[in-house]
């Protein structure tokens, strides 16, 4: 069932992505399937093991369901010096 779904990227994400949010129609259930469907493991070549995500402000598992109206943001791992 299609939904739609905020994503919200910073940092590394917004620089790849072009853009630092947008709204998507998908049917992608989970994180991790918006994630390919988006296309971002090939483009971005970061597996999902090396950073975080969050739905609605919490952060998920990369199996949770997704549901109309959530907001996602992939959260990039830091670097510290």
């Amino acid at each position: 069932m299609e939904k739609q779904i905020d994503v919200h990227y910073y940092a590394l994400f917004r620089d790849l992505r072009g853009k630092d949010r947008e709204t998507l129609t998908t049917r992608a259930a989970t994180p991790r399937a918006l994630y390919d469907e988006l296309g971002m493991g090939g483009a971005f070549r970061l597996d999902t093991r090396a950073f975080r995500v969050a739905v609605n402000d919490a952060f998920a598992s990369w199996d949770a369901p997704l549901r109309h109206g959530d907001l996602v943001v992939f959260i990039a791992p830091t670097a510290g010096g």
